[in-house]
């Protein structure tokens, strides 16, 4: 059985379609990076943020909404 899925994993057409799956993943993954990086306020606005930097960012600024609303 583990000997047939080595097979069918060793396929041309099954590495192509994995291929095109994590593609999309990662598409995804950066387009929803991106739009979390829209929202948040930066100076300069264009400025270019890691991905690590986006969420430290997030979170700060969700704390922030936070405080404001609390007071």
């Amino acid at each position: 059985r583990e000997e047939r899925r080595r097979r069918r994993r060793a396929t041309a057409k099954y590495r192509t379609a994995h291929a095109t799956r994590e593609r999309i993943r990662v598409e995804a993954f950066n387009v929803a990076f991106a739009e979390l990086r829209r929202l948040l306020p930066t100076l300069p606005p264009d400025k270019k943020l890691s991905k690590i930097e986006i969420l430290r960012l997030a979170i700060c600024y969700i704390s922030y909404l936070n405080h404001v609303l609390d007071v």
